[in-house]
């Protein structure tokens, strides 16, 4: 897999006073400028059609585009963010939604995307669409997307695709992405800090 953009994204981290106290909290993500949440629709793992902008009502939506037969990069991602909504208190983790986009639609189905994600939290999410639907929704987030190839031995080569972790707001835009080597504390501290008001602005 490729990093793509947020290779060229990723900055050192971000301190910023914290409120009251006056130490310093480490804040993880990489800011950037608003990028535009697209408002294509994908499809749920429940068969109805599925929204970034229009279906996400809380206030952090955090989404990241991978494949099921991903060997190493999207479970890792994926355990971290399990792992760190099991750090946050029940408010903050009723105010977060999580979304998983599929790469390879080809492969995974609506009850394929189901049996991943229960191995990670039943509420995440799961979509899946056209390929070229994904791309387009992906391309606005700075997320890269392409065609897994078929090999001539019946498997596939790995897809390939950006493997940053996007924040979407309640005002449909994405101004904090995180790379893939965010672990689940760095999540969770992040999360907190966007939801109450800490994080650092888009640099």
């Amino acid at each position: 897999m490729r990093k793509g953009l947020v290779a060229m994204l990723a900055a050192g981290l971000v301190a910023l006073t914290a409120c009251g106290g006056g130490g310093i909290v480490t804040f993880s993500g990489v800011t950037h400028d608003p990028y535009q949440v697209p408002a294509t629709p994908l499809t749920n793992t429940d068969g109805s059609p599925y929204s970034l902008t229009t279906n996400t009502t809380k206030p952090l939506t955090l989404v990241f585009f991978g494949y099921t037969h991903c060997p190493d990069i999207c479970p890792m991602v994926m355990s971290n963010l399990a792992s760190a909504m099991t750090r946050l208190d029940d408010a903050d983790r009723r105010s977060v939604d999580v979304v998983f986009i599929t790469t390879d639609p080809a492969r995974d189905t609506e009850a394929v995307l189901r049996g991943y994600l229960d191995h990670y939290d039943p509420g995440f999410i799961g979509l899946t669409g056209d390929l070229q639907t994904i791309v387009d929704v992906a391309k606005p987030l700075a997320v890269y997307v392409s065609d897994g190839t078929k090999l001539p031995s019946g498997g596939y080569d790995l897809n390939t695709h950006s493997t940053q972790v996007t924040a979407i707001g309640s005002d449909d835009t994405s101004t904090v992405l995180w790379t893939m080597d965010t672990s689940s504390a760095q999540f969770a501290a992040d999360i907190q800090a966007i939801l109450h008001g800490k994080a650092p602005k888009e640099s």
